[in-house]
Order: C-alpha cells, then sequence, then structure tokens
C-alpha cells in the first residue's frame, strides 16, 4: 500500500510539472511586447552618407541648423522579451523645415546645414538618442522621421515614426495602412515641449 501511494504521489508530481507550463503561458504572452510595425523605407534614404552623421542633426559639421522646432528623439531598443538588444545601430533621417531631402531625387534642395541623418550604436541599456527638429509635413505626408536599426550590416527594421495629435496623421496613406490602434500608438509619439527642446520617446521593439 505504501508503495502504490508513493507511486501516485510521484505520478501526481510528474503531471503537476508537466501541466505548468500550459499554466503559465498566457502570463508570458501577456508580458511579451509587440513588435514596433515596419513601414516602407521611402525613396529618399541617402544615397551618399554626409560626412557628418552623429546624433546631432541640427550641426552639420560646423555648420549650425536654426530652422524649425529643436526636438530630441530618444528611446530603448528591445526584444520582445524586453530584454535591450546590445550593438544594435540606429539610423534616422528627414527633411528638413522646407520639406526637401539631402537626396538627388529631391532636387538637391536640402538645407545643407541640416544634417538629415544621423546613426548612433546603442548602449548597454539598449538606449539611443538623437537631436534634431519636430518634423514638418510636406506634399501628401504628415510630419515623420525615417528609423532603421541594423545588427552588424542587416537591417532588422525599417520604420517611421509619427507625432500624436498632428491632423495631417488621419489624411496620410502609410498612417492610415497601419492595422490597429495599438500598430497606430507604437509609431505615434507625443512631442513634449522641455526647457532644451521638445522631447519624444520611442521606444523600439525588435522580433528577433
Amino acid at each position: 500500500m505504501n508503495l502504490l501511494l508513493s507511486r501516485r504521489r510521484l505520478l501526481g508530481g510528474v503531471a503537476s510539472v508537466v501541466a505548468a507550463p500550459a499554466l503559465l503561458t498566457p502570463a508570458l504572452a501577456q508580458a511579451r511586447r509587440l513588435p514596433t510595425p515596419a513601414q516602407t523605407e521611402g525613396p529618399f534614404y541617402p544615397l551618399d552618407l554626409p560626412d557628418d552623421t552623429d546624433f546631432d542633426l541640427l550641426r552639420n559639421g560646423t555648420a549650425t541648423y536654426a530652422q524649425g522646432t529643436p526636438a530630441w528623439v530618444e528611446g530603448v531598443v528591445t526584444d520582445t522579451a524586453g530584454v535591450p538588444v546590445r550593438g544594435a545601430q540606429v539610423e534616422i533621417w528627414q527633411c528638413d523645415h522646407q520639406g526637401h531631402y539631402h537626396h538627388p531625387g529631391d532636387g538637391g534642395r536640402a538645407d545643407q546645414a541640416f544634417q538629415g541623418f544621423g546613426r548612433v550604436a546603442v548602449d548597454a541599456r539598449g538606449a539611443y538618442r538623437f537631436r534634431t527638429m519636430r518634423p514638418v509635413a510636406y506634399s501628401s505626408r504628415t510630419p515623420h522621421i525615417h528609423v532603421k536599426v541594423k545588427l552588424g550590416e542587416r537591417a532588422v527594421l525599417t520604420t517611421q515614426l509619427y507625432v500624436q495629435g498632428d491632423p495631417g496623421n488621419e489624411r496620410d496613406f502609410l498612417w492610415r495602412r497601419l492595422r490597429s490602434d495599438a500598430e497606430r500608438a507604437a509609431l505615434t509619439v507625443p512631442f513634449v515641449p522641455g526647457a532644451d527642446g521638445q522631447h519624444a520617446r520611442f521606444p523600439i521593439v525588435l522580433a528577433l
């Protein structure tokens, strides 16, 4: 009898261990983060990178760009489990205050004082930061900043960042193409006034 009871207890323990992952799965799934939605690169990724490609798009070499509203764009790059992605590089590019890109397809009309493109490596916490200007609308597009994340030479995400509350969002064909409120919220962030310009936090979640 004792042997039978011991065997039943052992089997019951094994069953509990086997069942445990099924019980934990919903909680783990809930904890996972929505990957940042990808969007088109667009036609104006620089064909030739500027000599100055640092975090500060308001200074191109020795020239200072004084147009537009200065802004900081910053965030943390993680995977869907919330772990910082070390070794990632974040790139951004955008038009100047007059709506022109540093690209031959835009007629070479961009202000040379505006760097227009920046690239930074994330730190040990996965954090990145750029100094730029609040994006502006041009042609049929709502204000946006292009974002690309690379691991080595491999691009793992290309997307666009939008300004929360901008009236042009609802009319923008790429913003409307986002499939859900959650996807729109992931790419649409507030630009909050601060003492040193506006601030936008744009967390990036990679599906690696």
